[in-house]
Parts: structure tokens; C-alpha cells; sequence
């Protein structure tokens, strides 16, 4: 059945979700009704105090997400243009909003808004079978919303000729570009996923949740107000037992490590 798929998965380092867009038989494109459910899965998932990370895929090998439904685009008018690229920027908003990270799990196509999504996560891992791109300059319409994540991604030039050019991609060369951190054999895509999660779990989840918050605020802020911002973080962060129990952890560790020398 078509639909957002959400489940959470108990660890020993805390839960983890995985949200599947299933809509394999159309390449996992979004429609308005999947991108409202898309939008309640990640806000659902925003109150869970207790998670530590989201893992975000499409269904099936052929597409992460192939992009925005363009039968629904086609029948778009100037009233409701506007609701609609409203609708795909939220999807990537709530994603960006989540306090915990989310790791893109890329296999196949991420197109359009499925890119902007993609660039919406914190991580991303693709096969080294996917494609990339940002085609609607050749349907009629600018990319935009969060394609202006792009040149923060991948730098001015190669963002310009991303969305110019609106041509398909490799893997190698989203990687290559620095849109995606890592591109691995599709048999392995999850092994991948897992040494991340595996990482991710090891680290305190206050200072993680922290980082994430400090990082968002950090793109909106010129260096001197991003430093001070830092400071503000780190002193927040003494609100809470981590620094103390982390470090005593630490030096622990250490002592143990010099008596067995």
C-alpha cells in the first residue's frame, strides 16, 4: 500500500526510526497526500525525547524519492502553485527541524524535490548505482526551496551547473562534489547505514541533539555571531549531567589504560 512507512527500532543505545516514502511503483514520487503524511511522520517523530537518530529511504531499488508528482504540477495554476512548493518545503523543513540526525539511505533516483530532501539530511549514503539530478528547468519551472541548500553543499559553480544544466548525475560525482559523504556497492548500502548508527549511538545524545541545533543556527549567522553562538552552546550544555559523566568516563578509561601499560 502507498503511504509513509515509520518504524522504531529499540537499541541499546537508544531508538532508532526508519521512514520509507512506499510508493515504488511510481519511483517513490510525493504527491500532496504522501507529502502530508510525510510531514506528520517527522513531527510525530520530534516529540520522541528517547530517539537518537532517523534513517531515511525509498521502497524498493529504483528510486530514494524521484521527485514531485508532475501530474499534479501540470494541473497547477498561479493559486496553487504557491500551496504546493509550500507543501515540498516543509517536507524538507521537518526534516532539517528534527533534533536528532537523519542519515538519507540513497538507492536510485533522487530527483527534484527528492534531491532537496536528500540535501535536507544531515548524512547521506548512496549506491553507487543512484542518480542524481534537478530537471525542472527542463519542465518549465526554476529549482528552488531547498536547492538553496545546494551551493552550501557542493559550492557556487557546481550548484549552477546542477540547476542550468538540469542534467542526471552519478553517484561518483555527488560524492565527488560533496553532495553525498559516502558511495558504497548497493549490497552494502545498509552495512554502511549501520556503521554510521553504530557511531552515532556511541556519542552522548544531548551533545548530539546540541550540535545539531548549533549547526542549523550556524548557516543563518555571519562567523562572528556563529563563534559566539558556540560559546552560548557550550555553556548550555553544562545544564546537563553529560559533560560531567562523559568526561569522568573518559579519565577513568585513561587511568585504567596507563595501569595496564
Amino acid at each position: 500500500m502507498t503511504g509513509i512507512r515509520t518504524t522504531i527500532e529499540e537499541r541499546a543505545g537508544g531508538r532508532v526510526a526508519r521512514v520509507v516514502i512506499d510508493n515504488e511503483r511510481k519511483l517513490n514520487v510525493l504527491n500532496s497526500a504522501l507529502m502530508e503524511q510525510f510531514i506528520a511522520a517527522f513531527e510525530t517523530l520530534a516529540r520522541n525525547e528517547t530517539l537518537r537518530a532517523v534513517v531515511l529511504t525509498g521502497q524498493g531499488p529504483r528510486a530514494f524519492i524521484g521527485g514531485v508528482d508532475i501530474t499534479e504540477m501540470a494541473a497547477l495554476d498561479v493559486a496553487s502553485a504557491g500551496p504546493l512548493i509550500t507543501r515540498v518545503h516543509r517536507c524538507c523543513d521537518v526534516v532539517r527541524r528534527l533534533p536528532v540526525p537523519v542519515i538519507a539511505r540513497i538507492e536510485g533516483y533522487a530527483l527534484g524535490g527528492g534531491l532537496e530532501i536528500a540535501a535536507s539530511c544531515d548524512l547521506r549514503v548512496a549506491a553507487e548505482s543512484a542518480k542524481f539530478g534537478m530537471p525542472e528547468v527542463k519542465i518549465g519551472i526554476p529549482s528552488v526551496i531547498e536547492a538553496a541548500l545546494l551551493p552550501m553543499l557542493v559550492g557556487w559553480g557546481r550548484a549552477r551547473q546542477i540547476l542550468y544544466l538540469g542534467e542526471t548525475f552519478a553517484a561518483e560525482d555527488a560524492a565527488r562534489w560533496g553532495l553525498v559523504e559516502r558511495v558504497v556497492r548497493a549490497e552494502a548500502l545498509d552495512n554502511a547505514v549501520e556503521e554510521w548508527l553504530d557511531v552515532l549511538l556511541t556519542n552522548w545524545p544531548q551533545a548530539v541533539r546540541g550540535q545539531k541545533r548549533l549547526m542549523q543556527a550556524w548557516e543563518q549567522m555571519p562567523l562572528r555571531d556563529a563563534v559566539a553562538a558556540g560559546i552560548e552552546a557550550f555553556v548550555a550544555s553544562w545544564q546537563t549531567d553529560e559533560p560531567g559523566a562523559a568526561m569522568a568516563k573518559f579519565l577513568a578509561s585513561r587511568a585504567e589504560l596507563k595501569k595496564s601499560r
